[in-house]
């Protein structure tokens, strides 16, 4: 499994000669121009998650990608294409699985309607397994190597972020959702939580493919 950071929760996975991208938001642009996808996957309708203005010439570009989204963005976002992937379902794209976990966005505030939310469990045969939760600390899938750790949000506190860690128990992981972060919010988050958890993290800010 190659796994490439594309900025915020962006994520390109290389898994059983498949390309997969998770949530091309409007908080990250190296995903743009990005081609030879299999699928383009959308954990929730929040623009940092999937971009209204850039997705649909990214979903262009590559006709033959399989659009797999949290229920709800069809409803909310104007997409040329997809199909939902709902909580506690998977679907299998040319070999590899992906599930479907959660079911609902972490509470920003009692005021602020709670939207859907799933968390993507990416597996083949013979690859390690990566979760990556979109903005839900709620669900923790068993087997997990690699976890995309949220590094922060208006949703959490870094406490819920390290119990978050030491229950999903990956080995190794890197830190997505960053892009309100500066260096230090960054270094504060990637150090303690390091520090406090099993999960070995790597800085992927780099951009370039890192395998696992």
């Amino acid at each position: 499994m190659k796994i490439t950071q594309c900025g915020h929760s962006a994520v390109l996975v290389e898994v059983a000669d498949r390309r997969l991208l998770i949530d091309p938001g409007n908080f990250s642009d190296g995903w743009h121009g990005l081609t030879d996808l299999d699928a383009v996957l959308v954990t929730h309708q929040h623009p940092d998650h999937i971009d209204p203005e850039h997705a649909p010439a990214l979903l262009a570009a590559n006709p033959e990608a399989q659009l797999w989204v949290e229920p709800s963005v069809l409803e909310n976002v104007e997409l040329p294409q997809g199909k939902g992937i709902a909580a506690d379902s998977q679907v299998t794209v040319s070999g590899v699985t992906i599930a479907a976990v959660g079911g609902t966005h972490a509470v920003i505030h009692r005021d602020i309607p709670v939207v859907g939310n799933v968390g993507l469990v990416i597996s083949a045969p013979g690859e390690p397994t990566l979760f990556h939760p979109g903005d839900s600390l709620a669900a923790v899938p068993k087997g997990v190597d690699v976890l995309a750790l949220p590094a922060h949000g208006p949703w959490a506190a870094m406490k819920e972020h390290v119990d978050f860690a030491r229950a999903v128990g990956a080995p190794t992981g890197f830190l997505i959702h960053h892009g309100l972060l500066n260096e230090r919010g960054y270094s504060l988050s990637y150090n303690r939580i390091g520090e406090m958890s099993p999960t070995e993290l790597l800085d992927l800010r780099h951009g370039n493919p890192y395998e696992f």
